[in-house]
């Protein structure tokens, strides 16, 4: 069973992010504030479940919530800032949107960029821990597969409804033969050829 809280008493949003190793489409983000007395025994981190799983905790999670938002950073905004500095963004653009403002923000990983005015907590693997960054997780990592899956109806030979625009060989594949898209993120190891490119002693 997943934490709570951090501090009882407290307004705490948790925050996480999907999409961040991706090669294409833009990086999510959500915020969540649960209610002090949320209890939900199927509730851990986005990855530890079934995408049917995910999909009837998103539902209740909406539902449950005091607040929670999504925030979306473009793959050109990635490739303008870089995917760090992008999952932070996103992070800020979900808070951004939260019709309760938080007291305290419980980010999930090791860093982050502050947030005007409201104190934050990191917490490595916090998505396995605290029950609403796992809410977070589950809220990011779903609406980003829907967007995926709506670019796969224009792009399908890339395999993103399968891929999620994750590094897969059927993806690799497919950028060797049909080129990248305006959704590829274009500072980013698109094909391990590159690799070999940027450090041929013929350079």
């Amino acid at each position: 069973m997943l934490l709570p809280f951090l501090q009882a008493g407290r307004v705490e949003a948790g925050c996480d992010e999907a999409g961040r190793g991706c090669l294409a489409g833009a990086v999510y983000a959500a915020a969540v504030i649960l209610p002090p007395d949320f209890r939900n025994e199927e509730l851990n981190d986005s990855k530890q479940l079934s995408p049917a799983k995910r999909y009837k905790l998103r539902s209740i999670i909406e539902e449950k919530a005091v607040a929670w938002a999504v925030g979306i950073v473009s793959p050109e905004e990635i490739d303008h800032i870089n995917i760090l500095r992008a999952s932070f963004l996103a992070m800020h653009r979900a808070i951004d949107q939260l019709d309760v403002r938080p007291q305290h923000l419980l980010i999930d990983g090791n860093r982050f960029t502050p947030y005007p005015n409201i104190p934050y907590t990191t917490i490595i693997k916090g998505d396995g821990q605290y029950m609403s960054i796992a809410a977070a997780s589950i809220l990011a990592k779903t609406y980003r597969d829907d967007y995926m899956k709506q670019l796969a109806e224009t792009y399908p030979e890339y395999h993103w409804t399968e891929n999620k625009g994750y590094p897969t060989k059927a993806h690799r594949d497919a950028i060797r033969k049909y080129g990248i898209t305006p959704y590829h993120r274009k500072t980013f190891t698109l094909l391990p050829e590159q690799i070999e490119i940027a450090f041929s002693p013929e350079n």
